[in-house]
C-alpha cells in the first residue's frame, strides 16, 4: 500500500469531479482503493472525464437535496466545485458569491445532517492578493483583489467558523497555478477550458498566426519577466489526499501548495521550446495593471504537516500537457 491508499473501502465525495483537477483526483482515489462519488453540474466539467468506476451524480451544490443524495455513505469530501475565472468574477460577482460561498454553505449544512465532518477545500492563493513579502506564508495578510479571491477567502472563513461551531475537521489548500496531465488506461486527463487562460497550454498553442503575449520584459526579476508558482496536478491531488487522511480532530488548517521556487515566463517558454523541439512565437506587450512581479508561496507548512513535497518539475508539467494534446 502507498501512503495514498485507503486502509478500508472508504467512500469519498468529490464535488466538481468532472472538472480538470476533480477528475484526476477521482482517478487517483479509485486507484488507491477508495470508493468515489462525483457530484458535478457539468456547467464547465465533462462527463466523459469521470472514471466509470465512480458513481456519478449530475447536480449542483446549490441543491441540498442532491447533495444529501451524493453524501450518503461518505466519510469525507474533496471540494473542488465552484467558479474559478477572475475576469468572469469581476463581471458577475454575485454569481461567485452564490456558487462558491452559498454553495459551500449548502454542502456543509448537508454534511452536518449526515454527520460527515471531514472536508478538504480547494482554495486559492489569490486570497492573499498582492503580497508585501515573498514567499507568501499562511500567516500573510489576506487582501484579495477580485471577487474570485474574495469568494475563496469567504469559504475559508466559513470553514474556520463551522469547525468551531459544528466540529468539522477542515483543511483549505491554497495554490496559484496548476498544470500537467495524468495518463490513464483510457487516455489522458488534462485541461479543457474555454476560454483557456493558463500560461502553459497557451504557450504550447502559440503560432506565427497566434503568438504568445509576454506582458512586460522589464520586471525586477533575473530575466525581466514575471515569476509565478506552478504545481503539477498529480502532486496537487496527492496533497489533497494527504490532507484528507490528516484530518483526525475538529479544527481548520490553511496550507499553501506550490513549487517552492516559482518559474519566470521566460523559463516556461524556454522549457516548452525544449519539449517541442521548436521556438515559441512570442510578442512583447505592455505590463498589465495590477500584475505583481513575483508570486511564490512558501510550502514549508505542507512539508511539516502533510509530509508533502512536489515531485514533478516544470518540464514534467509541460511534457504531460503536450502529450495529452496530441
Amino acid at each position: 500500500m502507498t501512503k495514498f491508499s485507503a486502509s478500508t473501502s472508504t467512500r469519498i465525495l468529490v464535488t466538481g469531479g468532472a472538472g480538470y483537477i476533480g477528475a484526476i483526483a477521482t482517478y487517483i482515489l479509485l486507484d488507491a482503493g477508495y470508493e468515489v462519488v462525483v457530484l458535478d453540474d457539468l456547467s464547465t466539467g465533462h462527463k466523459d472525464s469521470v472514471d466509470s468506476r465512480a458513481k456519478f451524480i449530475q447536480g449542483s451544490i446549490l441543491d441540498k437535496e442532491v447533495i444529501i443524495k451524493a453524501l450518503a455513505g461518505c466519510e469525507g469530501v474533496l471540494h473542488f466545485a465552484g467558479k474559478s475565472l477572475v475576469g468572469e468574477s469581476v463581471l458577475k460577482p454575485d454569481l461567485y458569491v452564490e456558487t462558491n460561498v452559498e454553495g459551500s454553505r449548502n454542502l456543509l449544512d448537508s454534511m452536518l445532517v449526515l454527520g460527515v465532518k471531514k472536508i478538504v477545500f480547494s482554495s486559492s492563493a489569490s486570497t492573499y492578493g498582492e503580497p508585501s513579502s515573498i514567499p507568501i506564508s499562511e500567516n500573510s495578510e489576506t487582501k484579495p483583489t477580485n471577487p474570485y479571491g474574495l469568494s475563496k477567502l469567504a469559504v475559508d472563513d466559513l470553514l474556520a467558523e463551522r469547525s468551531t461551531l459544528d466540529g468539522f475537521a477542515a483543511c483549505s489548500l491554497r495554490y496559484f497555478n496548476v498544470a500537467g496531465s495524468l495518463k490513464t488506461k483510457n487516455g489522458w486527463l488534462s485541461e479543457s477550458h474555454d476560454p483557456e487562460t493558463h500560461l502553459i497550454p497557451n504557450v504550447l498553442k502559440a503560432s506565427h498566426a497566434n503568438p504568445l503575449k509576454i506582458f512586460g520584459s522589464d520586471w525586477p526579476t533575473a530575466d525581466g519577466t514575471c515569476i509565478r508558482d506552478y504545481v503539477h496536478v498529480v502532486d496537487l491531488v496527492e496533497a489533497h489526499i494527504l490532507a484528507l487522511k490528516n484530518l483526525t480532530t475538529p479544527g481548520h488548517v490553511v496550507i499553501n501548495l506550490g513549487s517552492g521556487r516559482g518559474y519566470s515566463v521566460n523559463e516556461v517558454i524556454d522549457t516548452a521550446s525544449k519539449v517541442l523541439g521548436a521556438e515559441i512565437t512570442v510578442v512583447m506587450a505592455e505590463r498589465r495593471a495590477g500584475d505583481p512581479a513575483v508570486l511564490v508561496a512558501s510550502i514549508a507548512k505542507a512539508k511539516e504537516v502533510l509530509g508533502w513535497t512536489p515531485l514533478r518539475d516544470l518540464e514534467s508539467m509541460i511534457q504531460d500537457t503536450y502529450q495529452a494534446s496530441l
